[in-house]
């Protein structure tokens, strides 16, 4: 069978492209960084976004944070009168998967939408490297990746759900599609939006939302160190873990008297 790509009688056109959007600026990015994927996660929920952890993807190695900007590719199922991988990179590089990467600016997140998909390498060494090139900070993959150990080796933060030796169209799925929403790991991403991954998993802050965010993580991550203080001198869990009112007053004491000390 010849690979197609675009066949002659298809009424799409590959790579689909989708809409503008914006960044987030430098301030919301620099603001953005101490934020951890679990606090992200539990403020969003208090502001009723329930679904915003990327259930499935691990860090290829632990100990690596990374918090930018998403930028969006987004892998279809296969069907031969339109796409399929048969011809291996002499077609992939005329896909999403290519085009995407000459869009890359510093601090963007490659978030991959591919169905936890464990044939499809959707990265592999050579891709990761001119990613890091460019700038990119991170990589989430719903899926897998190839070249594991160059990869790490790069030391560029990556998650993703494993490895595998196939590259990215070799079996079920092709790149279709950027700058476009996906679905990964049952949360969606919008370009644009946040992420903050962890050794807790990815999380997805949609932009419009940080603000808010930011201040109550902020909140969060004081009292957390306050009530640490506090417990590590034998203080009970239920007094300061979440604060009551007594120990909100005391904590709000305590923030003051750090503050005027800086």
């Amino acid at each position: 069978m010849t690979d197609r790509l675009n066949a002659p009688t298809s009424p799409i056109e590959l790579p689909i492209r989708g809409g503008s959007w914006q960044r987030p600026d430098a301030a919301e990015m620099e603001a953005m960084q101490e934020i951890g994927s679990a606090t992200a996660c539990s403020k969003l929920h208090q502001l009723g976004i329930r679904r915003s952890f990327v259930d499935g993807p691990r860090p290829l190695t632990p100990g690596q944070k990374v918090v930018g900007s998403a930028l969006t590719l987004q892998f279809m199922p296969q069907r031969e009168d339109l796409a399929s991988g048969l011809a291996q990179e002499y077609v992939e590089r005329h896909t999403a998967l290519w085009a995407v990467m000459e869009t890359v600016q510093p601090g963007d997140v490659l978030v991959i939408q591919a169905y936890g998909s464990a044939f499809s390498g959707c990265i592999g060494d050579i891709l990761a490297r001119y990613f890091q090139r460019k700038g990119g900070a991170g990589i989430v993959v719903d899926g897998r990746i190839r070249d594991a150990g160059r990869i790490r080796a790069l030391g560029i933060p990556v998650w993703s759900t494993g490895a595998t030796p196939h590259y990215a169209s070799q079996s079920e799925l092709f790149p279709w599609a950027y700058d476009v929403p996906v679905a990964v790991g049952g949360a969606l991403c919008l370009p644009g939006d946040f992420v903050v991954a962890d050794d807790d998993g990815p999380v997805i802050v949609p932009q419009a939302l940080s603000p808010q965010v930011r201040s109550a993580a902020k909140d969060h991550q004081d009292w957390e160190v306050f009530s640490r203080e506090r417990l590590d001198t034998g203080a009970r869990l239920s007094d300061y873990y979440p604060l009551t009112p007594d120990t909100r007053a005391e904590y709000e004491a305590w923030r003051s008297a750090a503050a005027s000390q800086r």
